[in-house]
């Protein structure tokens, strides 16, 4: 699994301040992708070294560690995930382009589901198919309507 890059940020996950790792090789190719340069098998490896290095230098100004794509190896994402947890006290959340939660939910605080569908729009769109679930006990939560505000 590759990354392109990351960045801090403050709208995806409610609450929290989060890094946000963009997974290449992205097999959705949603009809309008904001990110279509995410589709090729391009970027850098991201494995538990890369990790470690991100969480040193960001790991004390972040809240989540959220995995932005990789539904091309989703038992990657949640092994990685595990890793985070592993490493720091820090929440960890996927964006999946996927229409259902992955079997691996549990291995996360929040899972969004969903391809990006242009007329329903993203998750600030009160018409939107794309969902964000918290995990709370082992059951999905659906939070979405937070970003409704």
């Amino acid at each position: 699994m590759k990354y392109y890059n990351f960045d801090i940020v403050f709208q995806e996950i409610p609450d929290e301040v989060t890094l946000a790792v963009n997974i290449t090789n992205c097999p959705n190719h949603c009809a309008g992708c904001h990110s279509p340069h995410l589709h090729g098998d391009i970027g850098f490896p991201l494995d538990e070294a890369e990790i470690d290095g991100l969480l040193a230098k960001y790991g004390n100004q972040i809240t989540c560690f959220c995995f932005m794509g990789g539904d091309a190896t989703p038992q990657e994402v949640a092994r990685l995930a595990a890793y985070v947890r592993t490493k720091a006290a820090l929440k960890v959340a996927w964006y999946s382009g996927k229409p259902q939660l992955p079997d691996t939910f549990t291995a996360f605080d929040y899972v969004k589901t969903g391809p990006y569908v242009p007329e329903k729009g993203g998750l600030k769109s009160r018409g939107t198919n794309q969902r964000l679930y918290r995990n709370t006990g082992g059951k999905p939560v659906d939070i979405t309507s937070r970003f409704w505000r």
